[in-house]
């Protein structure tokens, strides 16, 4: 079995004070989810205060971005070391914000991917199409591209700490959701990309994780494919009754068996 994998993305949201409170109404709320990884990915100026936070719990603290230097004039960046400092063990890389509104680009995505593969985080690594990407039926190829270049020198080895996080762009914040079909579909064809990058035994290892609007009234539809392992949370994880609800129905997943 895959452990399902729920990570909450609160992006620029929050400030101290709503941020620990968020995290301690989640820690509480997910205590008895056994059966899934949950994380929450908080502001990088509140890290320390939800490590603080979340401590003696299970949730996972995670960042949502990282520089791929481990130290030097590099104004602004955060190392993985420094996230492993404050607490986290995990970190997002390639979000479709940072590449779509940061403008990162692939070879950037992979330079990431791979320090904190290296550093032993968990790596959350986003994919996905844009809205005219899919108009255009392109969906799958850009998948494709992004996935293979992000794991451009990937040790097999260094999987065990990849997560893959699909992010269909066009879904997000549009009020436009990708049916179960559709998620399935895309997360299919990514095991099988992962399997000609590494060997099938790592494409049925990886979690693949959704990661477009996920939400309380669409994550048991979704949640219950073979090859949807999970969620990345953005807007519903800013509220612990919404997000938990989230993690309870990937936590149902885990009595059915993997594809």
């Amino acid at each position: 079995m895959r452990t399902p994998f729920v990570g909450g993305n609160w992006k620029m949201n929050t400030d101290r004070a709503s941020g620990v409170a968020l995290a301690r109404a989640v820690a509480e709320a997910a205590a008895a989810c056994t059966g899934v990884e949950v994380a929450v990915f908080p502001p990088f100026p509140y890290l320390g205060a939800i490590a603080d936070a979340l401590h003696g719990s299970r949730i996972t603290l995670g960042a949502q971005d990282l520089y791929y230097e481990t130290s030097g004039a590099f104004t602004g960046e955060v190392s993985a070391a420094m996230l492993l400092d404050c607490g986290a063990s995990a970190v997002l890389t390639g979000h479709s914000e940072r590449r779509h509104v940061i403008g990162e680009s692939d070879d950037l995505v992979n330079r990431k991917t791979r320090a904190a593969l290296d550093a032993d985080l968990t790596c959350v690594l986003c994919i996905g199409e844009t809205l005219d990407q899919r108009e255009r039926g392109e969906t799958h190829a850009v998948n494709e591209r992004q996935l293979r270049a992000a794991l451009a020198g990937v040790r097999p080895e260094r999987t065990q700490r990849l997560v893959i996080a699909y992010e269909p762009v066009w879904a997000i914040g549009t009020g436009r959701n990708a049916t179960p079909a559709d998620a399935q579909d895309a997360h299919a064809r990514v095991r099988a990309v992962l399997a000609s990058i590494f060997s099938s035994d790592v494409a049925a290892s990886v979690r693949i994780i959704y990661g477009g609007s996920l939400k309380p009234d669409n994550a048991e539809a979704l949640l219950a494919r073979p090859d949807v392992d999970g969620g990345l949370v953005g807007g519903a994880s800013l509220s612990a009754t919404d997000f938990c609800t989230i993690v309870r129905a990937a936590e149902a997943r885990v009595a059915r068996p993997i594809a």
